[in-house]
């Protein structure tokens, strides 16, 4: 088994795809060697040192002559036969006490060829492939509050560790959850529940909090305190055999803090069902706003659970916002984490789905406001904005601080170790970029991150032009004089150039979202409650769910693992219900054992009912299926909810939004479907010295992913 491709600025040729560790089908081997698998991660990726290992065994070989070494260590007792009586011939053990670096596992048995693995075990405190901890990092665990209400305490170190404890929570009749006060009792008041497998079990529910990778973890499953503890080996009755990860929302100040908060484990649309839950702080975006730091920390978490609990069946992420951002990203880029995804409020990525949006409005909005007040209606200035309503421009231009390395700054972080370009230029940079500088690396000449930001080329305002919303001379203005934004994010004259080192590898490394790795063969449920006529304006904008969708058409050349769904204030699809429909959907994709290929099996197994739609607006709301489809009052849902556009849509590019830095071509009256004289073409020409982009052909450094499970370094 390869390990994960480790990325560096000067390593891009030799970045390549780490293939997948699964185990082998449950079946007799009639001959060959050993065959071992890691259960619990892969086996480049251990943490902690304990991984949860499965030994295949010939069905010739008596499964009580093998033996198994890790390091020339006997390690034999940890397994226990796994057969289920119908050939099936293994050993599942949990092998503990790895040694930091690689170990030699080997399993043997008389007359068999022996099977061996290397395991490259990491310290539970991380990194394992997001490269070094970003420093300075301030712990939160005194702040932190379980879900008893009390703190997890002052850190026991550095990496902001504590100590591991149980809690056991129960349900009442009255359908709330409270702490179980004495185990070996029962509440008068207790519930049981039926899961999804059809086990009636008291609903008591194991809470387990910690630290993994300097991030505080929840898991959640159901047991029963009176019942002996939960075994990797032996699934327990309350548990389906399925776990829910949660991702958690935000952005803005998702920096150098452990965080105090997951994004919560005590969910009754999880549990009642027998789902195991879990979460961290690190998957919390308004904690860590890094998909790459995100993807580790839900690999490790899982980890642990897997080595508390067993393997799950499948595993189903579920996030709004910045949690659809990691699902959408750890699908895609850590494939094998997630097995299904339902993704809320969604956008594609962090880095580019929301960032080009939000430095566009700001830079509209400096323009309207500072530059040329007055000089636009409100109803021009929507339209060369593409939104839906005019308030989102100065809603999504307060929200793109996130680039700037002095507004979002998390008030854990004490002053005096702020970025202040006067009084402390080299302190911590509160932005998206400085926090994911593994991936960028630094510019050698500025010391700053490289940063792959780009508006060169640019026409704003060019469909509003050509519906004669504005007029020529208006839109000569606006492009001579929105300038861009400098390395601090304050507005220049002069348009933002991206470092096109930046740019390849934000292509190459899935920063941009691709959609044709991991996510390729993932189920997808897109769900949100439309918001883009919000009165005070809203960034989770209908679009982006459209800007996935077309990644994926771009990558694979179909979407038919992509279903969307839109209700309005609450009134339609339901939680309980998607995770229900996606429990469908992977049980009969994973029961499928007829030809095709995985995306065949993907649209043949979606559950009837689960189809693109819309929900009528208020109580009652009506399902309307019909394929999802953007525009405004050409269908029946995007008649209720259009699908408005962005600054960069109205220039000319398409909804995949996918475009970095635009290739350039000439200057056209072509592109203006109104009069232009000599004269406001010569404007145009001194505007744009290097010409306007040519959306219809590739971006400059645009290219496929590099591979999967990419490594920025351990440490």
């Amino acid at each position: 088994m390869s390990r994960p491709t480790r990325l560096g600025l000067a390593g891009l040729a030799v970045m390549g795809l780490l293939v997948g560790a699964t185990a082998t089908p449950a079946s007799s081997l009639e001959g060959g060697p050993l065959q071992v698998t890691s259960l619990s991660s892969r086996p480049g990726t251990v943490s902690g040192g304990d991984a949860l290992i499965r030994v295949e065994v010939p069905a010739s070989t008596p499964v009580g002559t093998v033996r198994v070494e890790v390091g020339g260590r006997d390690v034999t007792s940890a397994f226990r036969t796994s057969g289920s009586g119908s050939g099936d011939n293994a050993l599942t053990g949990l092998v503990k006490d790895l040694s930091q670096g690689d170990n030699l596992l080997t399993a043997s048995a008389p007359g068999a060829e022996s099977g061996q693995l290397t395991l490259k075990n990491h310290p539970v405190t991380g990194p394992v492939f997001s490269g070094p901890h970003e420093q300075p990092f301030i712990c939160d665990t005194a702040a932190f509050k379980t879900i008893t209400g009390v703190t997890l305490g002052p850190p026991l170190d550095q990496n902001c560790s504590v100590n591991t404890r149980v809690d056991y929570m129960y349900r009442t009749t009255a359908r709330t959850f409270v702490p179980l006060p004495d185990p070996a009792v029962r509440p008068a008041d207790l519930a049981t529940t039926t899961t999804s497998t059809g086990a009636q079990v008291p609903y008591i529910v194991r809470v387990e909090t910690g630290t993994i990778n300097r991030a505080v973890y929840e898991t959640a499953v159901l047991h029963d305190p009176q019942s002996p503890d939960p075994d990797p080996l032996q699934r327990g009755p309350g548990w389906n055999g399925r776990l829910v990860y949660g991702f958690g929302g935000g952005c803005a100040g998702g920096w150098y803090v452990q965080g105090r908060n997951t994004v919560g484990i005590m969910n009754d649309a999880y549990l009642s069902k027998g789902y195991g839950v879990a979460s961290s702080s690190l998957n919390v975006f308004g904690n860590n706003c890094n998909d790459v730091l995100a993807a580790e920390t839900m690999s490790m978490v899982k980890e642990h659970f897997v080595e508390t609990y067993g393997e799950p069946d499948f595993t189903i992420g579920n996030g709004c916002s910045g949690g659809s951002y990691q699902t959408h990203q750890i699908a895609d880029n850590y494939p094998g984490l997630l097995d299904g995804i339902l993704s809320g409020c969604s956008f594609p990525d962090v880095g580019f789905g929301t960032i080009q949006t939000l430095s566009d409005a700001q830079l509209l909005q400096h323009y309207f406001t500072q530059v040329a007040p007055d000089a636009f209606t409100q109803e021009q200035q929507r339209a060369v904005s593409g939104f839906g309503k005019w308030e989102s421009i100065g809603s999504l231009a307060r929200a793109a601080g996130r680039i700037d390395p002095t507004v979002y700054c998390p008030a854990q972080l004490p002053e005096a170790q702020r970025y202040n370009p006067a009084t402390n230029p080299g302190g911590a940079r509160c932005d998206v970029y400085s926090h994911t500088v593994n991936v960028y690396g630094k510019d050698p000449e500025t010391g700053k991150v490289r940063r792959p930001l780009d508006n060169t080329g640019i026409q704003y305002g060019l469909k509003a032009l050509n519906d004669g919303t504005i007029g020529m001379d208006q839109f000569i203005d606006l492009n001579r004089r929105i300038g861009g934004l400098d390395p601090d994010a304050k507005p220049v004259a002069s348009r933002t150039a991206a470092d096109l080192v930046a740019v390849r590898l934000a292509y190459r490394t899935g920063r941009l979202l691709n959609g044709g790795g991991g996510l390729a063969t993932v189920p997808i449920i897109d769900y949100r409650d439309y918001v883009d006529d919000a009165a005070t304006g809203d960034m989770h904008m209908r679009f982006h769910s459209f800007s996935t969708r077309a990644r994926l058409d771009k990558a694979n050349g179909t979407h038919a693992n992509h279903v969307m769904l839109t209700r309005s204030a609450g009134h339609g699809f339901t939680l309980a219900g998607m995770v229900s429909d996606m429990d469908r959907w992977l049980t009969a994709i994973k029961g499928d054992t007829g030809d095709g290929a995985p995306i065949d099996k993907i649209a043949r197994n979606r559950p009837a009912g689960l189809t693109d739609a819309c929900w009528t607006r208020g109580i009652g709301a009506q399902k309307i299926e019909e394929p999802q489809v953007e525009g405004i009052g050409n269908t029946a849902c995007n008649t209720l909810y259009p699908v408005w556009t962005s600054p960069r849509m109205v220039a000319g590019a398409d909804v995949a939004n996918d475009i970095v830095k635009c290739r350039k071509r000439p200057v056209t009256p072509a592109d203006y479907q109104v009069p232009v004289t000599e004269a406001q073409l010569n404007a145009l020409n001194t505007i744009f010295p290097y010409g306007v982009c040519d959306w219809s052909v590739p971006g400059a450094g645009q290219q496929g992913l590099a591979g999967t499970w990419l490594s920025f370094g351990p440490g």
